[in-house]
């Protein structure tokens, strides 16, 4: 306890030296941020020609990465008899406790493991991607952002699953699971020792950077662009809230998984209640307009005005939006899942897919409603917002256009939706950092994670957003291809837990185990 401690003082320090610098630096503060700026831009350029080439030439646009989630979510969902729609009383009797076992290995609890996923899941992208998507691709992507959570609770179920099954307890009691276990091993299973290794690195190099980028600075940048509008301070000394932020991240942080999911146990349900009744109050307030919104929604969705690129267009932002807020095939929540205490991996597969539902068909529909409600989405006065894809503060303008002091709640609930986000994104990181150094550099990464914290503060939401879209959605690239290959096992277990749940096998184990 006395070395966390000391780790803890000893990072918050060398956080408050780098904010001396940036202070420093600060004088030309259009010089730094354009500095940032021109960085994340190169990086962007690069990353774009590899994981957003044109699968469709021509008019239509249809990044090859989104073109390969949506593939291989309507692939699982089918080939695993449609269990995303078939289990939600079974995960939430999970989720309850009924089928804890003792003996199970793991970390934490099942309901733990999810919190902690949900809260790298439930966050900006929920309150700012939903505006961006709205905003830039109309009414229509909202449909397809939930078309895109239903097909990614299977996506999801699926990576879980695998996670279980070849993850890594440690003698120290660590659990060692994730995409890079799964790609690793089970592709030696098959013979393919040499690629996998070289996929698992690759999802290791994705995630580290969208951990920094997605999980880190896009958070910080966008919960900073709704705070600002209730704290003017914060208007030309945008490190302060930096400052403060990486404090708290980095004292939570320092206590890995088990300090990770207690406070994602405590936050999650608060912020998650909080925010839903925000938006319940504005639905209710407009329920003569909801039949002619959720109208809306579906016809835009098949739009063909401005032709297939058009309609391609809108689908891509929902698929796009979708895969950032659930991170459904992507293999970032099965790192948390794997830590679970679980007697059948699939089990904690059922318990996962209930993310994305939670995730997207609810939260996020819930904060299209609200904007489309409002209308601020085609409002002039808010237009720059959408250019400069400021989404949480086009969300917080579409709350104070009902009730004025409503922002103040969803600055509250911003700032703990990007908190939760960012320690769950620190955990993924720091695992993956530790496959590809060792255990003893973990703090390495944490300090290089903190001070992300700060470059979040400090640079523009638009490169952000686009360097988090690349990496997260890179992820999806090497994690698809161990669900492709491995999915057969997956199928198998899951046959066999279906089978021993209609013969009432696991309620008899259960009954003896609590004897």
């Amino acid at each position: 306890m006395n070395n966390n401690i000391t780790r803890v003082v000893a990072l918050i320090l060398f956080v408050v030296s780098a904010f001396t610098t940036t202070e420093l630096l600060a004088a030309d503060t259009a010089g730094t941020n354009s500095t940032l700026n021109d960085w994340f831009g190169v990086v962007n350029g690069y990353l774009a020609m590899v994981f957003f080439f044109d699968v469709i030439p021509g008019t239509a646009s249809m990044p090859f990465i989104v073109a390969w989630l949506i593939v291989g979510a309507v692939f699982l969902t089918i080939r695993m008899g449609f269990i995303n729609l078939r289990m939600f009383r079974h995960a939430y009797l999970i989720i309850r406790g009924k089928y804890q076992v003792p003996g199970a290995m793991g970390e934490v609890t099942s309901f733990q493991a999810l919190t902690a996923a949900l809260s790298a899941t439930v966050g900006l992208g929920n309150i700012a991607g939903v505006a961006i998507a709205v905003g830039v691709g109309g009414p229509g992507a909202v449909f397809w952002m939930i078309v895109a959570g239903l097909l990614g609770m299977t996506s999801k179920f699926t990576e879980a699953t695998l996670a279980q099954m070849y993850r890594e307890v440690r003698p120290d009691g660590h659990v060692m699971g994730g995409a890079m276990e799964y790609l690793s091993r089970g592709l030696k299973d098959k013979g393919w020792a040499q690629t996998g290794k070289l996929l698992a690195m690759l999802f290791c190099f994705l995630t580290i950077g969208a951990s920094l980028g997605g999980g880190n600075a896009f958070q910080v940048s966008q919960s900073l662009s709704a705070v600002q509008q209730q704290i003017p301070l914060l208007e030309d000394n945008a490190w302060i809230y930096g400052v403060i932020m990486s404090v708290l991240v980095g004292i939570v942080i320092i206590g890995g998984i088990r300090r990770i999911a207690h406070t994602a146990e405590a936050i999650v349900p608060l912020m998650v209640f909080i925010y839903l009744l925000a938006c319940l109050w504005i639905i209710i307030g407009h329920i003569d307009e909801v039949p002619r919104v959720l109208g809306l929604i579906v016809t835009e969705a098949f739009t063909l005005d401005a032709g297939l690129g058009g309609l391609l267009g809108v689908l891509v932002q929902g698929f796009k939006r979708a895969a950032f807020s659930s991170e459904a095939g992507i293999g970032s929540a099965a790192i948390a899942h794997a830590a679970a205490r679980v007697k059948y991996p699939v089990r904690q597969g059922i318990v996962a897919l209930m993310e994305p539902f939670i995730d997207t068909v609810v939260i996020c529909t819930m904060t299209a409603l609200v904007i489309l409600l409002t209308g601020v989405y085609t409002d002039a006065q808010y237009a720059p917002l959408i250019d400069a894809n400021k989404g949480a503060a086009l969300t917080s303008a579409a709350f104070g256009s009902v009730i004025s002091w409503f922002p103040i709640i969803l600055s509250i609930s911003v700032v703990l939706f990007a908190y939760s986000t960012m320690i769950s994104w620190s955990y993924y990181g720091e695992r993956c950092w530790t496959y590809m150094f060792g255990e003893k550099s973990s703090m390495a990464y944490r300090i290089i994670f903190v001070i992300f914290v700060v470059i979040g503060s400090m640079t523009s939401a638009t490169n952000i957003l686009d360097f988090s879209d690349l990496l997260l959605l890179g992820m999806a690239f090497p994690n698809f291809i161990a669900l492709y290959a491995l999915h057969g096992k997956v199928k198998q277990a899951l046959s066999e837990y279906l089978s021993k749940l209609r013969t009432g096998e696991l309620d008899r184990e259960v009954g003896r185990s609590s004897e």
